[in-house]
């Protein structure tokens, strides 16, 4: 049986081994031994210990894990909302843009011709999908008015 990553279980069970750590730690137990039993790195458990002994079991309460949200985003919320709206309300022919339909391109064009922000095609993808946006396939009268815009 291959050892499970402790991170991926949900956090009640996370606190649970911490504080079974807890109680084997004071009972004598060693780190080594308690990693052992409970299927962690002995480091691991000595770090929980350091914890304890400066926080007490509060300080063992499982804490949300990564980045928060919005952080590390290249526009800002206010011009996220900009964006959307230009792209749901026109059509990049009414914004004087030279292309037939909203592209990732063609919204990177518009970030850029706004806000000075050069962003990668596939950056501009994983806006769209948190937007809620999905590629759908043009009309066809969105070829027959422009066909030579349209790349096929």
């Amino acid at each position: 049986m291959t050892p499970r990553d402790a991170r991926s279980l949900p956090a009640a069970v996370q606190e649970e081994k911490r504080r079974t750590a807890m109680r084997m730690r004071e009972a004598g137990d060693t780190f080594a031994e308690i990693g052992a039993v409970l299927g962690v790195h002995w480091a691991t458990v000595h770090g929980w210990w350091q914890r304890y002994e400066d926080g007490g079991l509060e300080a063992l309460v499982a804490q949300r894990r990564g980045r928060r949200v919005g952080t590390q985003r290249t526009l800002t919320a206010t011009q996220e909302r900009t964006i959307q709206r230009l792209v749901t309300d026109k059509t990049p022919d009414q914004l004087k843009m030279p292309f037939a339909l909203w592209t990732r391109a063609a919204i990177g064009a518009l970030i850029r011709q706004r806000y000075g922000v050069r962003m990668p095609v596939r950056t501009i993808g994983h806006y769209l999908k948190r937007w809620g946006f999905t590629p759908q396939k043009p009309l066809k009268r969105a070829y027959e008015q422009r066909p030579e815009l349209i790349d096929h």
